[in-house]
């Protein structure tokens, strides 16, 4: 199945922060780095924090009916405003310690976040979503994307991608997490999920 994949605007903001709010409602990492009271509130506040940031100063992107969205940062991307790090910080009340800092790779584009509707899962949205990012971000002059999970499922779906895993993560008590990481010159640029 091809899916529609484009641009976001800033019309698209309120719907696909819905959409990453409802994928990622019983996301192993969520689930961890978010308190419990509140859960869906906090994951809202969040998503909309992270998505606006990244439509600021990277690429996101949504398929057709916002059933699913992704957003890409490049390396040089600013950092989130004072204004913004103190929201987060809120929003993730006393499990902010529960945070790690990401291993970032030099000048690496990190495809920061991706989710479909649980009722679109399955229909190739996740992979034409990838598939988009990666040309966008080759057209854009990346050389290399890099994400993390904390999903077993999603390593094989990046895997499929040409992503391969540099490092599994386990956070005291916590979710692993996958770091995973794609040279664009080494993948076949412009495939198609």
């Amino acid at each position: 199945m091809k899916a529609d994949t484009r641009l976001a605007t800033i019309e698209d903001l309120a719907p696909a922060v819905e959409t990453l709010t409802i994928a990622f409602m019983n996301y192993p990492w969520t689930r961890w780095v978010i308190p419990e009271d509140d859960y869906a509130k906090r994951l809202r506040g969040l998503q909309g924090l992270y998505l606006r940031h990244a439509l600021q100063h990277g690429v996101v992107f949504v398929t057709q009916g916002h059933a699913g969205a992704a957003a890409l940062l490049p390396p040089n991307a600013a950092e989130p405003s004072k204004s913004t790090v103190e929201q987060i910080i809120a929003l993730h009340g006393e499990r902010i310690g529960r945070l790690t800092d990401s291993q970032s790779t030099t000048g690496a584009w990190t495809l920061e976040t991706l989710g479909v509707r649980p009722s679109h899962q399955g229909r190739g949205l996740g992979s034409a979503l990838i598939a988009h990012a990666l040309r966008d971000a080759s057209r854009r002059g990346a050389k290399e994307v890099r994400l993390e999970t904390s999903d077993a499922r999603n390593v094989r779906l990046y895997e499929r991608h040409g992503f391969q895993v540099m490092s599994r993560t386990d956070s005291g008590g916590g979710p692993a997490v996958w770091a995973m990481n794609l040279r664009l010159a080494e993948s076949e640029q412009g495939r198609s999920g």
